[in-house]
């Protein structure tokens, strides 16, 4: 080794001892009588002086000429260190530098490798391999290295198996578009990326494998966001002879020992919510249950007052939203504004306060008289100083609107907050969704998930199919979604019917998933699993928005990745040999 020590592991014991680091310049302070140079590495930083009369001229003289970034192999004596650091590990020492040996010198680099740098976005992720040199970034990596060792102890306790599945295979329909790949072996021919090892998974259980689980990458092309790359990582997890009660207990014990084993929490034990009241109590099926705040609806109480905005609407519901009745006009009219926004849809907002002495002000008093504003408090079970808000419209629309503005109020009142985490299981999804669109149902999850038994003869009259549950759930923490599975299908006769009730003939059941329904006539057993979304549990973790931190090479919104300069053009010859001819179309 170049190194006895890394810049993080020297104390007050060791002063006294001779050394040799390695590492790169953090930076220099040149005092004239005494001159400093913060030496780093993954490990920490550790101080270096130099100082007149003391050191070598020569050594002295060499240091002067370091800049930032340059790889440094440097031996010298631990000594204590005068002026103490307490924010640092090593803050109580430092090394008398009696040689310099320069590695490598380094340009000046773009921006500073601080904590706080200089550096926006898209220069970071141009110069990433600088980037990660930052302690912030490596630290969520290190995080994400210990979730990922933690969740394989605690899988390998419960006798999981890793397996790996492959990553080119057939595309499906379904779900989001796949990345395709040419074969040039089979000209014409495309493999497809996995959206998810779904099949394989399913094929390992046929197999006997029993309890099967996955790190894996996972590729779709979709739009991208903050919580999404187009490719991501899953703990894709699989296991036979089991209902639903077993996964659910099995992977609540995995979420409770990585809480456990990453942050020190204990969580507790998870709630149960069903898809039904998720939606009619916070408007979305990933509710974010650090906070109430619950939908409280209006129909009975405001219909019949002249009221035409009321009137006409299929849902009137709202929120009460505690101690904010003293917002201003312009704080309310920021909200209406906000509520308007297209992609958000509410065409307006009502809102009522409740005055210290209890009496009700709103901003529809021509309306409704104070007889009826107390219902309104009464329903919302508030108390003087909180404030109603209420939207109207179509039931869908509305809630969706509502939901949105809950998450708003939220943040604006300091309820979101990143070191709270409240975690719930989601239960009883509809099996199917019906899209005006294409005239067709499609699986609400997957096409391979089980309805619940008690709901399968509700699959045989168009009037109640979609009443059918699935035997499906969603974990979710914090209002995001960081897992999600289900009781498979492993009878060939209820997944041939739903593939019929997807729009599939049987030819085409065949073509896409022949291999599977075949699989199902040598003796499937009953399986069901889960997947997480790695990379959110890891954001969850380290209380970021974005997954893009906690990935070593991530993409930009585009898709692209601005260091390699990808996805890029390849030349004639190889399209030649993969037998494809392209003709880009302009604006598209």
């Amino acid at each position: 080794m170049l190194r006895t020590h890394t810049c993080g592991e020297l104390r007050p014991e060791h002063i006294g001892q001779t050394v040799t680091l390695c590492g790169w310049v953090q930076r220099t302070r040149d005092k004239g009588g005494i001159l400093w140079v913060d030496l780093r590495d993954r490990y920490g930083l550790t101080q270096l002086a130099l100082e007149e009369g003391v050191e070598t001229q020569e050594v002295r003289e060499q240091a002067r000429q370091l800049g930032r970034e340059f790889v440094l192999a440097v031996t010298g004596k631990v000594a204590e260190r005068h002026s103490k650091n307490d924010k640092m590990p090593t803050g109580g020492i430092e090394i008398r530098v009696e040689k310099i040996e320069v590695l490598n010198p380094a340009k000046l680099p773009p921006f500073l490798i601080e904590d706080d740098t200089d550096g926006g976005d898209d220069l970071r992720m141009k110069y990433r391999y600088l980037d990660l040199r930052r302690a912030p970034v490596r630290q969520n990596l290190m995080l994400r290295h210990r979730v990922a060792q933690a969740t394989r102890r605690y899988l390998d306790g419960q006798e999981f198996i890793e397996v790996e599945t492959p990553v080119l295979i057939k595309s499906t329909p379904e779900g989001a578009r796949d990345f395709v790949v040419p074969s040039r072996m089979n000209p014409g021919e495309f493999y497809a990326l996995p959206q998810s090892p779904q099949t394989f998974k399913q094929l390992l259980m046929v197999s006997g494998f029993d309890r099967y689980f996955q790190i894996v990458k996972c590729f779709r092309d979709e739009d991208l966001r903050a919580d999404r790359q187009p490719e991501f990582t899953q703990i894709d997890c699989e296991m036979s002879f089991v209902e639903q009660e077993d996964i659910l207990n099995t992977f609540e014990g995995l979420v409770q020992y990585l809480f456990r084993e990453v942050k020190g929490l204990e969580i507790g034990q998870l709630p149960r919510m069903t898809y039904a009241d998720a939606m009619r109590y916070y408007g979305n099926d990933k509710p974010d249950t650090r906070f109430e705040m619950k939908f409280v609806e209006l129909n009975d109480l405001v219909k019949g007052h002249n009221f035409p905005v009321f009137d006409a609407a299929g849902l009137v519901v709202g929120i009460c939203a505690t101690g904010a009745a003293s917002y201003t006009r312009k704080q309310l009219d920021e909200l209406t504004e906000y509520v308007k926004r297209p992609q958000i849809g509410a065409t307006g907002l009502v809102y009522a306060r409740v005055e210290a002495d209890g009496s009700v002000k709103s901003s529809v008093d021509k309306f409704y008289g104070q007889e009826q504003l107390q219902q309104w408090k009464a329903a919302f079970a508030a108390q003087p100083g909180d404030l109603l808000l209420v939207l109207a419209g179509e039931p869908n629309k509305t809630r969706k609107a509502l939901s949105e503005l809950r998450l708003e109020m939220g943040q604006r009142l300091g309820l979101r907050d990143k070191d709270t985490f409240s975690a719930l299981w989601v239960v009883d999804f509809p099996l199917l969704e019906y899209i005006e669109e294409e005239g067709r149902y499609f699986a609400m999850h997957h096409p391979f998930t089980s309805p619940k038994p008690e709901d399968l003869a509700l699959l045989d009259s168009p009037d109640t199919i979609g009443e059918v549950r699935a035997n499906a759930y969603d974990m979710v923490i914090n209002g995001v979604e960081v897992g999600g599975g289900s009781i498979r299908i492993h009878d060939r006769a209820v997944q041939a019917r739903m593939f019929s009730l997807l729009g599939f003939s049987d030819e085409e059941a065949k073509a896409q998933f022949g291999f599977l329904l075949d699989a199902f006539e040598y003796g499937a057993p009953p399986h069901g699993g889960i997947a997480f979304g790695f990379d959110r549990l890891c954001s969850l973790f380290g209380g970021a928005d974005s997954i893009r931190d906690f990935i070593a090479f991530p993409k930009n919104n585009s898709g692209r990745d601005v260091m390699i300069d990808s996805p890029s053009q390849i030349s004639g010859a190889q399209l030649k040999e993969l037998s494809i001819k392209t003709d880009v179309v302009a604006g598209k």
